[in-house]
């Protein structure tokens, strides 16, 4: 029997992720927002192929990802953490708050991106304690756990990953709402004072004459 438009909605009701596993990360990331310390902006990791990063639409690309993460969140690549350095990756990620993979686009308009090895373990390192994000070009940021992975293993070039974002998934959703929240610190707070000390020689307003 083919599949029915009701059987499509089931399967992918806007995210690929169980409710439970839903819950889970949304719980995850309001721990990690209590965690932020105040005024402290993010520093996110952002994992992008060679073949992207030296495209002409990629300047373009991250200024977009900017755009759509909390103020001041510092977007590191590659060179900003190992530029002439040793790729220690576990080092690294235990400072980081979140990362964002960019993957080749299957073709314009898919929602279907493939992931290079390198860029599959450093997802797998995260996935589970900090928010991580694709970036899905007309969709902008898209939490991980709500996409579909899907191995591609290489004889040569190591296991790639294929991530599929749901068609009926919304930018409204509650996970990417959540992990944005966890990456943004919360506001320095000014501090209040009473209003008999700002005047101090001024008397009470219930004393005072008409």
């Amino acid at each position: 029997m083919g599949a029915t438009k009701t059987d499509d909605a089931v399967a992918d009701p806007g995210s690929f992720a169980p409710p439970r596993q839903r819950i889970r990360f949304v719980r995850a990331m309001a721990h990690l927002a209590k965690q932020r310390a105040v005024g402290e902006p993010a520093s996110v990791y952002i994992s992008v192929p060679p073949g992207i990063s030296q495209s002409r639409q990629w300047p373009q690309w991250r200024a977009r990802i900017q755009g759509d993460l909390p103020d001041r969140t510092q977007l590191l690549t590659y060179e900003d953490a190992f530029g002439g350095r040793e790729y220690a990756w576990d080092a690294f990620a235990d400072s980081l708050d979140g990362l964002i993979v960019v993957g080749k686009q299957k073709r314009a308009g898919s929602r279907v991106f493939i992931l290079g090895p390198v860029a599959r373990l450093e997802l797998r390192s995260l996935v589970a304690q900090r928010p991580v994000l694709l970036y899905a070009h007309d969709l902008g940021l898209v939490p991980v756990v709500d996409c579909k992975p899907a191995p591609l293993p290489h004889e040569h070039k190591g296991t790639r990953l294929k991530l599929t974002v749901p068609r009926r998934w919304t930018r409204t959703s509650e996970t990417l709402t959540s992990a944005l929240a966890a990456l943004q610190p919360p506001p320095e707070e000014t501090p209040r004072t009473a209003d008999h000390l700002l005047h101090p020689f001024d008397a009470p307003q219930e004393y005072s004459s008409t």
